[in-house]
């Protein structure tokens, strides 16, 4: 596989991902947050699952325990995030997810023992500011939807991280239906715990729930888990810096959001931030 055609792979994965922050949050106004992602990751481990038997290798117990904490670390994501556009828009929580762009090094200098550069703690600042005008609007007042989208940024950047160490050694194919159906399985559990009805029919969330099972989560986590097999890390999630930019725009066209001068300052600030963390290690031999 031609590295630039992985990246065009994982750039059209990115757009869909930022579209669905939309398409999420017009949905759980209708749906309880549990039950609208226990029947999104139903739906795609369904689509999956044959998927998995007809073009994978015969799955084994690394493949099973890797993928299952990979589906432990996406319902974090997922959970975090969704409940997070609750709270607060859109847009926001579109430039907080991508925050993970600048999580991944700061843990894999713990985790993989790569070194923190100087490129990355500027980034840091620069986040922090961002932060600062984007969700304060120029106070440390965050709402309770910016930390929980916060949140889901470090469960993301631990799930990037996962995925580029494990796809290495397990089956592609077999991770991505473990994961899935492990988000499945959890979010059932929570749906169910908060005394709701997990397979109750609801005829206006068709569309959303196709849109985000079949192409947001079954192509998008087929797409991540295979190109990054020829793609860095550090490749990955600086092409994961576009997903907040799709996000705020799809955001804009269909919900009207507009994020002000505070608003459009930080997101300039975390964005600048997200690419200028990755521009040491790009040039790094052997920093994957």
């Amino acid at each position: 596989m031609n590295r630039y055609k992985a990246a065009l792979l994982l750039l059209t994965t990115t757009f869909f991902w930022g579209i669905t922050f939309t398409v999420v949050k017009q949905s759980i106004e209708r749906v309880d947050v549990y039950v609208f992602l226990a029947q999104r990751f139903i739906l795609a481990f369904l689509f999956i699952l044959p998927i998995g038997m007809y073009k994978g290798n015969k799955i084994n117990r690394q493949t099973l325990i890797r993928g299952s904490v990979m589906g432990v670390l996406l319902f974090g994501a997922y959970a975090f995030q969704t409940v997070a556009l609750l709270y607060t828009t859109a847009s926001n929580v579109g430039f907080l997810t991508g925050l993970n762009v600048i999580i991944v090094p700061i843990l894999a200098a713990f985790i993989l023992k790569y070194r923190v550069t100087l490129f990355v703690k500027v980034a840091v600042a620069l986040s922090l500011v961002g932060l600062l005008l984007l969700c304060g609007k120029g106070s440390w007042q965050l709402n309770r939807g910016d930390v929980l989208a916060a949140l889901c940024a470090i469960c993301v950047s631990l799930h990037l991280i996962c995925t580029g160490e494990y796809v290495r050694s397990c089956d592609f194919y077999w991770l991505t239906v473990v994961q899935l159906g492990v988000v499945a399985l959890l979010s059932c559990a929570v749906a169910v715990g908060r005394g709701k009805e997990v397979l109750e029919w609801h005829p206006q969330l068709l569309v959303p729930l196709l849109v985000c099972s079949l192409i947001a989560t079954v192509f998008a986590f087929l797409v991540q888990t295979s190109m990054q097999r020829f793609i860095s890390h550090t490749n990955t999630a600086l092409i994961f810096c576009t997903e907040p930019v799709f996000a705020a725009f799809y955001a804009w066209l269909m919900l009207d959001e507009r994020m002000g001068v505070y608003g459009y300052a930080g997101a300039v600030c975390i964005l600048s931030g997200m690419i200028i963390s990755l521009l040491p290690e790009r040039n790094v031999a052997g920093n994957t």
